[in-house]
């Protein structure tokens, strides 16, 4: 799958048919994004993305509390200085552009809370089915930094800069039935409905169609979105790296410890 044997021991990929499965199992650390698993997720897209017989990937995670509890702390505390978080973010972004790019659709399938950067690796996901207690929040304002990896792009192409702004200026969480009524996410569970099966619902008209199509929809809007990446990469970057570096920022990390 890739060549990165402790990425291989967070994320579980298994193939039932047409759709290709990554879990995230680090339930142990609220299945937080270390950077060598971000790698293998991207790795492990492109390693499929040749694969004839595939339809569509979902990208969920172990567990009914957390898809990804943001990025993995221990980590991101040794990111200090201006290149250092420019390779931070270019790593993290090269990562989940694998997974805008995918050829066929990829399923964020929400299994609990997407924070931070799981928030941003739930937008980079093309649609969202979600648990119904799952909830969704980009929780970068409260530590005075900005996005690192394209989710605030994928936020402003999915719902419109005024709400897309409202969401990252308040930093305040969604409900999914919340997350739903913005467009930001496309299926919630009904009661009692367990995450798989209300997967396989929205996933059955999917499965339906021929990979061609599949594909050719894909390739439309994968485009767009890249369009807009494109115009507003280099403005999120810059101000992630300005944000991250900033004394604001470290003071909020410090203040958030001590808690």
């Amino acid at each position: 799958m890739t060549n990165n044997p402790v990425a291989e021991e967070f994320l579980l990929v298994e193939r039932h048919a047409e759709v290709l499965t990554l879990t995230i199992n680090r339930p142990e650390a609220r299945n937080a994004l270390r950077m060598d698993l971000l790698d293998a997720l991207g790795d492990t897209l492109a390693n499929h993305a040749s694969d004839e017989d595939l339809k569509c990937a979902v990208i969920t995670a172990v567990g009914d509390q957390c898809f990804a509890a943001g990025g993995d702390l221990k980590e991101l505390d040794a990111v200090r200085s201006i290149i250092e978080a420019e390779m931070m973010s270019k790593r993290g972004r090269r990562a989940l552009h694998r997974i805008r790019t995918f050829p066929l659709p990829v399923i964020g399938a929400l299994n609990g809370l997407a924070l931070g950067g799981g928030a941003e690796l739930a937008m980079a996901c093309d649609l969202r089915v979600a648990a119904a207690h799952a909830e969704i929040a980009f929780l970068h304002g409260q530590l005075n930094c900005t996005t690192a990896w394209g989710g605030g792009i994928d936020l402003i192409a999915a719902i419109g800069s005024e709400r897309a702004l409202d969401l990252l200026l308040s930093a305040r969480r969604l409900s999914a039935s919340d997350a739903a009524a913005l467009g930001i996410v496309h299926r919630v569970c009904a009661d009692g409905q367990s995450l798989d099966d209300c997967l396989k619902e929205f996933l059955a008209p999917y499965l339906l169609r021929s990979r061609q199509v599949l594909k050719g929809y894909k390739a439309l809007t994968g485009a767009y979105r890249q369009s807009v990446h494109e115009r507003l990469l280099e403005t999120e970057q810059t101000n992630f790296v300005t944000t991250w570096t900033h004394a604001d920022h470290w003071a909020a990390v410090e203040s958030r410890k001590k808690k």
